[in-house]
C-alpha cells in the first residue's frame, strides 16, 4: 500500500494527472483530451496513464473503438487523495497564481470556487486591472488549468467597470464578494466595506 502511495507523486506529469482525475471524477476522457488539458505530450500522458491504470487509480473502457479513461472511485486512497488535491490548489501551493501580477496593472485578484473547494462560487477567479496582456492571460489560464486539474471559471474587468458594478450593487460581483474568497492581490482598500453594502 505504501508503495502505491509513493508512486503516485513520483513525477510532475503524474501529479498533474492525479489532480485531473480527482477533480473530474465523474467523466471519461480520451488520451488526446487528457494530454491537451494537462499540457503534456501524448507520449508522457500515455506512459503515466498506463502506470495509474496498473495502480488501479483509473480504469479504461472502449467506446466506438476509442479508449476512454476515468477515475476509479473505488480506489483505496480515493477519498483522502481527492481531499489532498483540493487543498493543494490554494496559495502558495498553486504556483501559477503568483504570475497574475505580471498580467498588467492589477488592482484586485481574488480566488474562490475550485481553489477553496466552494462549488457554489460564482467564479474561481476574479481579476480587476488595466492594460492587461491577453496573450499572458491566455497562457496563465492554460497553465493554471493544467496545474489545478480543472477548467477555470474566471471574470476579468477593468477598474472603471469594477467601480461601476460595485456602485450599482451588481449581483455577480456582490455575490462573489459575499462568499468565501482569498486575496491574491488587493489594492482596493475598502473591499470589505463594498462586500457589506447589501447587508
Amino acid at each position: 500500500m505504501s508503495e502505491i502511495f509513493s508512486q503516485l507523486f513520483d513525477s510532475r506529469a503524474r501529479s498533474r494527472l492525479v489532480k485531473y482525475f480527482m477533480l473530474n471524477d465523474k467523466e471519461s476522457f480520451s488520451l488526446k483530451e487528457i494530454a491537451r488539458k494537462s499540457q503534456l505530450s501524448s507520449h508522457q500522458a500515455n506512459l503515466e496513464l498506463s502506470r495509474l491504470e496498473r495502480m488501479k487509480m483509473i480504469v479504461s473502457r472502449s467506446k466506438k473503438g476509442h479508449k476512454l479513461f476515468e477515475t476509479n472511485r473505488d480506489f483505496i486512497f480515493y477519498p483522502e487523495l481527492r481531499n489532498l488535491v483540493i487543498k493543494s490548489n490554494t496559495l502558495p501551493e498553486c504556483r501559477s497564481l503568483h504570475r497574475i501580477k505580471g498580467l498588467g496593472k492589477i488592482k484586485l485578484a481574488i480566488m474562490s470556487g475550485v481553489f477553496l473547494n466552494y462549488p457554489k462560487g460564482r467564479a474561481d477567479l476574479l481579476i480587476v486591472g488595466d492594460e492587461l496582456s491577453r496573450a499572458k492571460l491566455k497562457h496563465l489560464l492554460e497553465s493554471l488549468e493544467a496545474e489545478v486539474g480543472k477548467e477555470i471559471n474566471y471574470s476579468i474587468m477593468g477598474s472603471d467597470e469594477f467601480k461601476y458594478r460595485t456602485d450599482m450593487l451588481d449581483k455577480f460581483v456582490m455575490e462573489f464578494l459575499e462568499g468565501p474568497y482569498e486575496e491574491i492581490i488587493c489594492k482596493i482598500p475598502n473591499l470589505k466595506e463594498i462586500a457589506n453594502r447589501r447587508k
